[in-house]
């Protein structure tokens, strides 16, 4: 199951996978960071289809198609606001990776980027948000066997390092391995 994990460094718009994720803003409409990376290089098309969405929820995810990015379609989910852990923030952030997964499943996607969810300009502290992350998508993965990968796609080597650690401690936890293979392909 880890075996279908991967760690990269790198822009998330340029992934060569069915699907990508888009931590977006509850209005879908474009904004900083990886969602106006993500609309700016899918182009205005992205715009109009996500304008007949009508936003989305905290916690939930919709599913559009990437147009002039390399991936096929786009699962836009929105992400909590860091308060300071009292709002249900751990909460909102299992259900953006839930939402997700339940949408991969749905279109039986094979390969799908994410970003750091939340962990931009919303504040989740990045350490406690990858740990989420890890956790959901080892639940995700043991319960099917269609999806091929799962890439993390890290905006700088911070965040790289820290999926990576994460990663590292869950092989301990499952004792995978045998000492000469590593967790997962990290480029």
């Amino acid at each position: 199951m880890l075996d279908r994990i991967e760690v990269v460094q790198g822009d998330i718009t340029q992934q060569q996978v069915e699907a990508i994720v888009n931590a977006a803003n509850n209005s879908l409409l474009g904004g900083g960071g990886v969602d106006g990376a993500i609309h700016q290089v899918a182009g205005p098309e992205l715009l109009e289809e996500c304008r007949k969405l009508k936003g989305c929820p905290t916690g939930e995810a919709k599913m559009t198609r990437g147009y002039r990015l390399p991936a096929k379609w786009v699962i836009h989910t929105v992400g909590p606001v860091w308060r300071g852990g009292n709002y249900k923030e751990d909460e909102y952030l299992a259900q953006c990776y839930q939402s997700c997964f339940a949408l991969i499943e749905k279109h039986q996607l094979k390969t799908v980027a994410f970003p750091s969810i939340s962990t931009g300009a919303y504040r989740f502290p990045l350490e406690r948000a990858t740990r989420i992350a890890v956790a959901e998508t080892v639940n995700f993965l043991k319960g099917n066997n269609f999806v091929e990968k799962i890439v993390f796609v890290c905006f700088n080597i911070r965040v790289y390092d820290c999926y990576v650690n994460e990663l590292k401690s869950i092989q301990k936890v499952y004792n995978i391995g045998n000492g000469n293979n590593t967790l997962c392909p990290y480029t």
